[in-house]
């Protein structure tokens, strides 16, 4: 039986027109060189490689030119025109066939894990997109396949930080509208189950950030953290799940880098994203949690401008697949 050590990663195109072609290619420049490194293909126009790509006819083709060539799995037809650097709204139907079939293969057992490369919503909302953002269609066609509507987490690892997220892109003045007691204790079980799963820590510390400042300090500065957040973490301490009440989010990333937590869940997007850029801007990752497949992505975007100008770097990619290929393998040795 093939496992997932067995397997290559898929990558997706994401937008042609920005920084995905460039950082795929340079990114398999970098890990080809790696013997250690596990092999990838990309779901794209072969046209975007030139003579560094070569088409394969299935994922299980991707070691065997991997070393020598960028190996391409081709779309159904060739792209239509576009510029480099300009959005358009007549690549969103490639680039959807390009995430729908990293997935099928993910789910048929043809891949280890996806990798996502930038899209831009607003490319994708122009032709009619009706999800969310990506990592919502995402959770669609795991539904489909699936049946599951769990809602996925969004987790940043980068600068010795595991960051995931209370609430993702919502104002700051309706972060309480998302932050309920029912949606804090989601975010919370499914990290442990993915600190335990995917990442090997058997018996995960997780910390919860305050939403206020000195996380309340004793409900003087706010009430969220008496009223939501140690609520759920008392109950779920009660279950053995190790998890902190809310503590100072100005403290809190300095005591996991001191070893003190395997991961931290910050309860809005600024608060978890700032700490881990200002470590690592170039290598951070973006991983979905609670998905029935190892997803992750740069945690840059489509990068239009650098894309344009031929400059687009490739670290975060690099970081991305690293890390798919070890949750991959660390999530075949759990389940076995």
């Amino acid at each position: 039986m093939t496992t997932s050590d067995d397997l290559p990663l898929a990558v997706t195109m994401g937008d042609p027109a920005g920084c995905g072609p460039q950082i795929t290619l340079r990114a398999w420049q970098t890990l080809s060189r790696d013997a250690g490194a596990s092999p990838f293909y990309v779901i794209a126009d072969p046209a975007l490689f030139g003579d560094d790509g070569e088409t394969i006819g299935c994922p299980a083709d991707a070691a065997s030119v991997f070393a020598s060539k960028l190996p391409v799995i081709p779309l159904s037809g060739s792209l239509p025109e576009f510029t480099t650097g300009t959005p358009d709204r007549a690549l969103a139907p490639a680039i959807l066939q390009s995430i729908d079939r990293a997935m099928a293969d993910t789910f048929a057992g043809r891949a280890s894990a996806v990798v996502t490369n930038p899209i831009s919503k607003a490319v994708l909302y122009a032709a009619g997109f009706p999800h969310p953002g990506h990592t919502e269609y995402l959770a669609d066609l795991a539904h489909k396949q699936t049946g599951d509507v769990t809602p996925p987490v969004m987790m940043l690892v980068g600068g010795g930080l595991r960051v995931a997220l209370a609430t993702i892109h919502v104002p700051l003045m309706r972060v309480l509208d998302h932050l309920t007691a029912p949606k804090l204790e989601h975010v919370i079980r499914t990290t442990a189950r993915a600190m335990m799963r995917d990442f090997g820590i058997n018996a995960p510390r997780i910390g919860l950030t305050g939403l206020n400042p000195h996380a309340g300090e004793s409900g003087t500065i706010g009430l969220e953290e008496r009223d939501i957040i140690n609520p759920v973490a008392d109950r779920l301490s009660a279950e053995g799940i190790d998890v902190s009440p809310a503590r100072p989010a100005d403290t809190i990333f300095a005591e996991m880098l001191d070893g003190r937590f395997d991961a931290i869940i910050a309860m809005t997007h600024d608060q978890g994203l700032i700490p881990v850029k200002t470590l690592d801007l170039w290598g951070g990752v973006n991983t979905t949690l609670g998905l029935p497949v190892i997803r992750t992505s740069p945690d840059h975007g489509t990068a239009y401008d650098a894309a344009a100008a031929n400059t687009a770097r490739p670290d975060s990619l690099i970081a991305a697949i690293s890390l798919a290929s070890k949750m991959a393998a660390q999530r075949a040795r759990h389940d076995r």
